[in-house]
C-alpha cells in the first residue's frame, strides 16, 4: 500500500490555515479593545517622540520641518490641534486622534512640559 505523498502538505497547509485564522481573530478583538479604549495611553512627550521628530528634530530644534520648541508663544493649543489634524504648508494632516492631537499641543505649549496651560503667552515688547 503506498501512501499519498500530498498529505503531510495538505495537514501543513490546514495547520497553517487555522493559525492564521486565530491570529486574525486576536488582531481584530485587539483593534476593536483599542478602538474602545482600552488601549494605552501615551504622553505628549511619547506622542511627539513617536510621531514628531522625525522631521521636527530629536530635540524639537528643526530639521525637514520647522523647530517647535516656541510654537506655544505663536500659536495656542487649539491651533497647534488643527494644524495636527489638518496640516499647513508642507506639512501634511497626520494621523493621530483628536485626544492624542490635544496631548501633543498641551505639550508644545507648556515648552515641553505634560499640561501646558493652552493659551497664547504674551510677548513682552
Amino acid at each position: 500500500m503506498k501512501r499519498n505523498p500530498l498529505i503531510p502538505f495538505a495537514i501543513t497547509a490546514v495547520l497553517g490555515i487555522a493559525i492564521m485564522l486565530v491570529m486574525s481573530a486576536v488582531g481584530v478583538h485587539e483593534a476593536k479593545e483599542k478602538a474602545a479604549g482600552g488601549g494605552e495611553t501615551k504622553s505628549g512627550e511619547e506622542i511627539v517622540q513617536q510621531s514628531c521628530v522625525s522631521c521636527h528634530g530629536q530635540n524639537l530644534e528643526g530639521g525637514v520641518g520647522p523647530g517647535l520648541t516656541d510654537v506655544g508663544s505663536k500659536y495656542k493649543a487649539d491651533e497647534i490641534v488643527d494644524i495636527i489634524q489638518n496640516g499647513k504648508g508642507q506639512m501634511p494632516a497626520q494621523g493621530l486622534s483628536i485626544e492624542e492631537a490635544q496631548k501633543v499641543a498641551e505639550y508644545l505649549v507648556g515648552g515641553g512640559e505634560e499640561g501646558g496651560e493652552g493659551e497664547k503667552k504674551e510677548e513682552s515688547h
